[in-house]
């Protein structure tokens, strides 16, 4: 009948015809047509009432699902900014304070050598690294100690032919260094010193060998407390001696002495 949808509205004297603009929800993007103008009908002038009119409902338009924000990807902070992080807002301990630092040492008083500690490896990081485990273990032990001091490199070279008869002038040349590091402990206790020994060797890096010199120092009366125990170390060997020149498995278990003195060697002795 119409081109277009048209409602009633009730209350008036005479119908009139509004056109209401319709939007299609098959796009939710697509923009809404807009109004027109409403067409009257030419009608004799009615009773004044006042008319009612409704509102266009238009449907709403369907909200994306808000997509949460992915967090950025953090920089990995160097030690440096991380211990500066730290020193302006807390304190860390001394002992981890002091693994960022130069080693500890202890002033020796008298200078006397008491363990030259000399280690050697193929590599210099793993030289130095141990060198530097050394002193700092031999601070905690209240050892005054000086170095790493570097001493001479050991060389060593090899030739080798590669393959033999006509082909003999073809070799090949091999060579081997060896660092050395010599730290040296002063004016220190004599368990003290093998206590630091025992340490190095339990923690030992690979890689890195070990030579220890030790001096003992005694007082000027040491020809005394050597003759006093010549009677214990006579008395302790004693045991040993008795069986000087037999066999293990010896099932009579006498003495040297009490087989010398038997009647079989009592007969040669009278000869």
């Amino acid at each position: 009948m119409f081109a277009h949808q048209t409602r009633s509205l009730l209350g008036a004297g005479r119908n009139f015809r509004v056109s209401v603009p319709i939007r299609s929800l098959s796009t939710p993007t697509q923009p809404t047509a807009p109004a027109t103008t409403p067409e009257t009908v030419s009608q004799p002038t009615p009773t004044p009432v006042a008319p009612v009119a409704e509102a266009a409902s238009t449907p709403e338009t369907p909200k994306t699902p808000e997509v949460p924000e992915q967090p950025l990807e953090t920089r990995v902070k160097e030690w440096s900014e991380r211990l500066g992080a730290l020193g302006s807002e807390t304190r860390l301990p001394r002992s981890v304070q002091a693994i960022y630092m130069r080693p500890l040492r202890r002033k020796a008083e008298y200078g006397l050598p008491v363990c030259d500690l000399q280690l050697r490896s193929y590599s210099v990081e793993n030289v130095e690294f141990f060198a530097d485990f050394a002193i700092r273990a031999a601070y905690y032990l209240n050892l005054p100690v000086s170095g790493p001091v570097p001493l001479p490199r050991i060389v060593e070279r090899w030739t080798v032919p590669r393959s033999n008869f006509v082909h003999k002038k073809s070799q090949e040349n091999f060579e081997r260094i060896t660092l050395r590091r010599l730290v040296q402990i002063k004016d220190g206790n004599p368990k003290a010193v093998q206590a630091w020994l025992a340490f190095l060797r339990k923690h030992a890096f690979y890689g890195v060998g070990m030579k220890a010199n030790v001096w003992e120092h005694d007082s000027l009366d040491v020809g005394k407390s050597m003759d006093e125990s010549v009677a214990e170390i006579e008395k302790s060997l004693a045991p040993k001696l008795a069986q000087f020149g037999q066999r293990k498995d010896n099932s009579l278990g006498q003495s040297i002495f009490d087989t010398l003195d038997s009647d079989r060697f009592a007969e040669r002795k009278n000869l």
